[in-house]
């Protein structure tokens, strides 16, 4: 039977249930409740048999999930991307940008927020909390020369409530 095994089992299984309850009959609804399936599902199954018999029944196209148009390399690639501090990309338009002309690939938007998000966590836009060019060195050596420390905001309401 192949790859679709799973599936041909609940369309045998419903026109096994359909077949015992020949005589009194039974609902699309029941069978569906039985078999874990949605009841157009079902009704497919049931008209599928009574215009072709078992063979239309089997006769079954979908692949199921569809393969990935994304390699495993590209993923790599493109895992490496996003984990890079210093990539500078805003959002998802220049990540696929980016993508498309370093594999020379097209790749549906769509389709590659949806594989960002599922395999990365990923989201649209975060906030950094600091710039990417920020020099370490310089925020530092101005840390240093800072001479006096902030004032928190508990001594300054303390100052205000001292005023008449």
């Amino acid at each position: 039977m192949g790859k679709n095994t799973p599936m041909l089992v609940k369309r045998l299984h419903a026109l096994l249930i359909f077949k015992q309850h020949e005589k009194e009959g039974i609902s699309k609804r029941e069978v569906a409740e039985r078999i874990g399936v949605n009841h157009n599902s079902i009704q497919t199954w049931r008209t599928a048999y009574i215009k072709g018999g078992i063979e239309e029944l089997l006769d079954h196209q979908m692949v199921g999930f569809k393969p990935s148009v994304i390699t495993p390399e590209q993923k790599d690639a493109l895992k490496k991307q996003l984990h890079k501090p210093d990539n500078g990309m805003v959002g998802f338009v220049e990540l696929l940008a980016w993508f498309n002309k370093r594999f020379n690939t097209h790749v549906n938007y769509k389709t590659f927020h949806g594989y960002v998000v599922r395999n990365f966590n990923a989201k649209i836009k975060t906030a950094r909390k600091s710039h990417i060019k920020k020099d370490k060195e310089r925020v530092e050596s101005f840390q240093k020369k800072t001479l006096h420390p902030s004032v928190g905001k508990s001594s300054l309401k303390k100052k205000r409530s001292t005023r008449p």
